[in-house]
């Protein structure tokens, strides 16, 4: 029995050495080879080595990403660690560019045209904006004419929000997308508004 929980124990720390090592997702059958044992020995190593991590509340944590898993910084000390290096500018997220996402996350996969429909407005700098930050990218093309590309979340998206597939993600209330519509109407009309009277005043100006 100590011999059997020593070799467990080094299983173990091949995998924490891997994931650690390779810092991005890493295949079940990639494990397997790094372990010289089958897939089932390797998700079973892993499975222990994330239950070790959840139960001492490291700061690191491993995600399960399909048939995948990667270790990333717990989500809630991103905060602590942009205390000590500054946020790169791309990960930025304004509110267009989180509503778009936001879009793409339930409604995926999705074409600019369909998202453009739910916001009311042009979603190019959007979606370009999320592809630049690896949180978006094409995952094909849809059977219709002109074939528009067809737009998904990434495995990025995934680590960035702590979660291990879109089918974790928390419920959204159907009004949030119409409200996100209506924020943008409004803003559109406030902007008309605004070149009435401006234009208006033009005419005034030009009738005296």
């Amino acid at each position: 029995m100590e011999q059997e929980n020593m070799v467990f124990s080094e299983d173990e720390a091949i995998v924490e050495a891997v994931l650690f090592t390779i810092g991005k997702s890493v295949e079940v059958r990639q494990i397997a080879a790094a372990l010289g044992r089958d897939a089932e020995a390797a998700k079973d190593a892993v499975m222990r080595l994330k239950e070790r991590y959840e139960k001492e509340q490291r700061g690191m944590q491993i995600i399960e990403l399909e048939d995948s898993y990667q270790m990333c910084t717990r989500a809630r000390y991103y905060e602590n660690l942009i205390q000590v290096a500054s946020a790169p500018k791309k990960q930025v997220l304004t509110d267009v560019v989180l509503e778009t996402l936001s879009i793409i996350a339930y409604k995926q996969p999705i074409t600019k045209l369909e998202i453009e429909k739910i916001r009311g407005v042009k979603s190019d700098h959007a979606v370009n904006r999320l592809i630049e930050y690896n949180l978006v990218y094409e995952v094909g093309r849809l059977d219709a004419p002109g074939r528009p590309a067809l737009f998904a979340t990434t495995e990025e998206f995934l680590r960035r929000f702590g979660v291990g597939s879109t089918e974790e993600l928390p419920e959204i209330n159907p009004r949030q997308v119409d409200e996100f519509r209506l924020e943008v109407e409004e803003e559109i009309g406030r902007r008309n508004e605004d070149a009435v009277g401006t234009d208006g005043g033009r005419d005034g100006e030009g009738s005296v």
